[in-house]
């Protein structure tokens, strides 16, 4: 008998498009098909990769997919390409990064303080998808802001602004973009105030946008045929179903091991006992991307930084798809060192400083020793053999970095459904938190190692 699903997303992603198939069960839901097809940037044309996912879906599953809510993300065509531009690093041009990055941006630029001809001629270069303008906090610095606008609109890119700085510039920077033919977006200020991170709605108001523009990528209008929903970037996607999972199973980080990137998403306010000691505010949900860790396009760079030469002689074992033991092993390898390199880049770390009152320890970035979850997500990680292991590696508490200690709790998300629940969520977060729960239960019925 033919199943018919309740609901059905599309994922775009840079090399493949997935299709997830999903029915409604105990106020819950059942993951029951799954479907694969390459992106086909290359021909100029997604929406081939996306009818050939669906059809590998209901061909391999045997389920209908007609009647089925339709979701979707992407990260194809390079993703949501952003410049971000603030006042000082340390405050407004960081905090627009957090938010950016949550978004699910790939941040190509970040510039602090009034911007130069260079800086200009590198924008064109870029040619971002969306451009972030910050800075001050409200009521604060204004002419270095203002100009900023006023040589963003002479670019006439022809993508959208987001602003999201002094809030009583507000008008100011309307006006410079009004007859601009610019698109401007505004959302409250990431930085109001002193140690005051607002990240959410900049992050909301980019994803609307993502959302907005992305029909316009060769295929996209496809896509956009089959849902009347937001589609948002993949890896936001990632990081709204960390904070799902956050709500009912507790703090937690989502590690995602690629190809070409390494992404690492966490959701916690760290522990009481190192919060007096950060120096910066740091958002509750975080994401990172090293660009330089990727088990595949990124693999010769692994083993440049782990400095073991015994590697640099087994190069030719390294496979997009490991076939034999010894491309396994050497897959596994570097799954680890991503992991271990990606999460003290993401994680904070404890150092000393030297006052005239005498040394003090301070906190730089992300405390992770409250997290009670270590989730593995992605193609590396989960069908890779010891990806377990890999995450129980990292979990050694506070030393030099704040990581997670040896009593989290490691899931392997064996499918890659957190993007896809992730989708889902915008629209029936109560189902996927429902479906988080059934995940914990199952894993705490599990016998321990």
């Amino acid at each position: 008998m033919t199943k018919i699903l309740d609901f059905l997303t599309l994922e775009v992603g840079s090399t493949i498009t997935k299709a997830n198939g999903f029915i409604r069960e105990d106020h819950s839901l059942m993951h029951v098909a799954q479907g694969f097809a390459p992106t086909s940037v290359a021909e100029g044309n997604v929406g081939i990769g996306l009818l050939a996912a669906v059809e590998d879906l209901e061909q391999s599953s045997g389920c209908s997919t007609e009647t089925a809510e339709v979701f979707a993300n992407s990260s194809a065509a390079g993703g949501l390409r952003v410049t971000v531009h603030g006042l000082t690093y340390n405050m407004t041009a960081r905090a627009a990064r957090e938010a950016s990055l949550g978004a699910g941006a790939i941040i190509k630029m970040i510039t602090a303080g009034e911007l130069s001809e260079f800086d200009l001629e590198e924008i064109e270069e870029i040619t971002p998808n969306m451009i972030v303008l910050a800075g001050g906090v409200d009521y604060g610095a204004r002419d270095v802001v203002v100009t900023n606008a006023i040589k963003l609109a002479s670019l006439e890119l022809g993508v959208p602004v987001v602003y999201a700085g002094n809030a009583a510039l507000k008008r100011a920077i309307e006006n410079v973009f009004k007859n601009s033919g610019t698109e401007l977006m505004i959302a409250p200020n990431v930085f109001p105030d002193v140690d005051v991170l607002n990240v959410d709605p900049l992050r909301k108001r980019m994803q609307e946008l993502f959302s907005k523009h992305i029909i316009h990528a060769p295929g996209m209008e496809r896509l956009k045929s089959l849902t009347d929903r937001q589609i948002i970037p993949t890896p936001g996607a990632v990081l709204r179903a960390a904070e799902i999972f956050a709500e009912v199973g507790g703090d937690c980080v989502v590690i995602d091991v690629g190809g070409a990137t390494t992404d690492v998403h966490s959701v916690t306010d760290g522990s009481s006992e190192f919060a007096d000691k950060l120096t910066d505010p740091e958002p509750r949900a975080k994401r990172t991307v090293e660009g330089d860790l990727g088990v595949f396009v990124n693999a010769t760079n692994i083993i440049e930084l782990s400095e073991e030469e015994s590697r640099k002689e087994r190069q030719a074992s390294i496979k997009a798809m490991p076939a034999s033991e010894d491309e396994k092993e050497m897959t596994h390898w570097l799954c680890l060192k991503a992991v271990e390199t990606g999460i003290r880049r993401h994680a904070g770390v404890i150092t000393d400083l030297f006052t005239p009152s005498g040394k003090k320890q301070i906190v730089k970035g992300k405390d992770l020793t409250a997290v009670k979850w270590v989730i593995g997500t992605g193609g590396a990680l989960t069908r890779v053999e010891g990806g377990r292991e890999i995450l129980s590696s990292i979990c050694t508490g506070a030393g030099k970095y704040l990581l997670p200690d040896k009593r989290a709790k490691v899931l392997l998300d064996s499918d890659y459904l957190f993007s896809a629940l992730g989708t889902i969520c915008l629209d029936y977060p109560d189902l996927v938190r429902n479906t988080f729960k059934k995940w914990i239960e199952s894993h705490d019925r599990l016998p321990e190692n």
